[in-house]
Parts: C-alpha cells; structure tokens; sequence
C-alpha cells in the first residue's frame, strides 16, 4: 500500500481492479464508504476506506454473497480478515496483473521474432 494519505478514485480503482462507477455504487449502498471530497469534488479515499472496499470485494465476488448480506456482515463487525490481509491480498491481485501483462508483451516479442 502506498504511504500517501488519500487516494483519488482512479488510482483505487486500479488498485482493486474495480470500476470506479462500482466504486460509486458502492458507497451508496454501504454507508461506512464515505470518501471525503476535496474542493473540487473529486472523491479521495484513506487507507481505511481502501481497506475496505478490498473487504467488500472478498465479501461479494470472494464469497458470493449479496449487498444486503455484505452490509449485514459489515454492520455485525465480523468480519473474517484483518485489514493487513486484505492489503496484501490487493498487492497480490496488483501483482499478478502485472506478471500477466509482461507475460502477454513477451509472447507480442516472440510473435515479431
């Protein structure tokens, strides 16, 4: 995870491999997904809010539950992961679709060759 304090939404978005129009779905289903905007209305998240979006992520394609179970399960705080997981999770994700693009630019090369 990056050091910085706040995240704009593109930058989220590719670090979870979301959409940001899900992004903004999301926070008007879950209410604890509140970025906070800067003065021209961009939305900036905190580590907290990446944290959980990555819960959220498991929570719906990981288990296949559906957003009144997640906000059931969020509002229950029991919640299976810790957020140091989930961050090592996301890193993972971020990881492989880099090793994945390197993977298709090498076949590109051997194709010229």
């Amino acid at each position: 995870m990056s050091d910085k304090l706040y995240s704009k939404i593109g930058e989220v978005a590719a670090l979870t491999s979301l959409k940001p129009s899900i992004l903004r779905y999301w926070e008007t289903e879950f209410p604890q997904l509140k970025p906070v905007k800067s003065r021209a209305g961009q939305r900036l998240y905190t580590q907290n809010d990446i944290a959980l979006i990555a819960e959220l992520k498991r929570l719906l394609y990981g288990e296949k539950m559906t957003i009144e179970g997640a906000r059931k399960r969020l509002r229950s705080g029991s919640r299976q992961r810790a957020a140091e997981p989930l961050s090592s999770e996301i890193c993972n994700d971020k990881k492989k679709t880099v090793i994945d693009d390197i993977k298709q630019e090498l076949r590109s090369l051997r194709d010229m060759l």
